[in-house]
């Protein structure tokens, strides 16, 4: 028996039972009918013949093909010539190839959405903030005769602000390209509260953005409300529209959790690999929210991620498993991009699945080990069906969204100590 399977043998691993969470699921019925309602707004701000490239991104977005597909018909039937730029940042390796990449991945292909992929990551710098930061502009898409930016609203996993993740962020760091990322990066989450809507407010000013296709989502990751802005609307109503994204924020329903299990983390699920909005564990110091937790594990990273194990480091322990899949060139390019580097570290790593929950129980700061408090979840996607220990039952028991749907049963592990294959 080696040391560490002599430190953590007779450490518990609790009974658990399953629950299901439930959440607020106000959703837009109409998401097709409503965005061809809204494009109404817009259309005297598109004539004949203009060129007009689209901005598309690389998240998760729900109805994305549909809502980019429509937005391009309906440019086309206003006589323009709609074409698609991947608007990213630094995502799909940096390359003009792997972002187009990523944009097809997600659906978004040319025949899907009737529309020219265009390509590259060369930028144009077209001025600096006051505090001497560049900002940049994809080339192609400056050159357009009109910009379209289609992007969701959301909490920010590293800062908050009265706007966070949504149009302005698309504007400023993924229209700005690899370059612009890093230069809104540069001086750190601190400032991306200011700098992020001063960089979006230049490029609204120099460059001939026409209107905008948000949309905020529910605890299920479909749409709630979609809204078409013009330019000069675009921050405050980002605004009102970051605060319903908040209120409709999936979560976990417990202030304290002695160990947090995730099963899975990648970049197909957040950009930090887990969404710190969920987990309470930010990579800075500049967003706050979520449960407090005292040790957390993650298990494995999607196949979809690629290796990309972006957040591992936020996470206590984690598994060989997940570090033998791990692509440290893709990984730490996240941390050199965002200057953040704490998620690209790799934690305390145990041999199996076992041996990492145990070694978080063993060092959650309590008593009765046979007491713990821990919550396994899948990932921060899908937290719609959560499992718990017997310590929070009583917990769920008085809670209104909360749920006990099972028996107590043990975890089961399989020869090699490990939950699943």
């Amino acid at each position: 028996m080696g040391i560490l399977q002599e430190l953590l043998n007779d450490i518990p691993v609790p009974k658990m039972a399953k629950v299901n969470q439930t959440f607020d699921n106000t959703r837009e019925e109409d998401v097709i009918g409503t965005l061809q309602e809204q494009l109404e707004r817009v259309k005297d701000t598109v004539k004949p013949g203009m060129e007009i490239a689209v901005a598309v991104g690389s998240r998760g977005v729900d109805r994305l093909v549909d809502i980019t597909a429509v937005t391009i018909k309906y440019l086309h039937d206003l006589g323009a010539k709609p074409f698609i730029v991947p608007s990213m940042g630094s995502h799909g390796g940096a390359t003009a190839e792997g972002q187009k990449a990523v944009l097809e991945h997600l659906g978004v292909t040319e025949q899907a959405v009737n529309a020219e992929i265009r390509s590259s990551m060369e930028v144009i710098k077209i001025g600096e903030l006051p505090n001497g930061l560049p900002v940049y502009i994809d080339k192609l898409a400056s050159e357009a005769d009109g910009i379209v930016v289609i992007n969701r609203v959301k909490p920010h996993t590293a800062f908050r602000g009265p706007v966070e993740s949504g149009i302005m962020k698309m504007i400023s760091i993924g229209l700005g390209k690899q370059k612009g990322a890093e230069a809104c990066h540069q001086l750190g989450f601190k400032h991306m509260a200011e700098h992020v809507p001063a960089m979006a407010k230049m490029i609204m000013e120099k460059m001939p953005i026409i209107f905008s296709v948000a949309t905020v989502e529910n605890a299920f990751d479909k749409v709630a409300k979609l809204e078409v802005l013009l330019p000069e609307e675009v921050e405050d109503k980002e605004v009102e529209l970051q605060k319903l994204s908040k209120q409709l924020l999936p979560k976990l329903f417990f202030d304290e959790i002695d160990v947090l299990v995730i099963d899975e983390i990648g970049k197909n699920i957040s950009g930090d690999g887990m969404d710190p909005n969920v987990t309470g564990r930010y990579p800075t110091p500049y967003a706050h929210g979520g449960p407090d937790v005292s040790k957390m594990v993650v298990l494995d990273v999607t196949p979809e991620s690629e290796g990309n194990a972006n957040g591992v480091g936020t996470a206590d322990f984690t598994t060989e498993r997940l570090v033998n899949k791990m692509d440290k060139h893709g990984t730490y390019a996240n941390g050199l991009t965002s200057t953040v580097v704490g998620p690209t570290h790799i934690s305390t790593t145990l041999p199996n699945d076992k041996m990492a929950i145990q070694a978080a129980v063993k060092t959650c700061n309590i008593l009765d080990f046979t007491k713990v408090k821990l919550v396994r979840i899948k990932n921060t996607l899908d937290i719609g069906e959560i499992e718990v220990s017997e310590s929070l039952l009583e917990h769920v028991g008085k809670h209104p969204n909360l749920e006990q749907s099972s028996k107590l049963y043990e975890f089961d592990f399989n020869e090699q100590g490990n939950l699943f294959q």
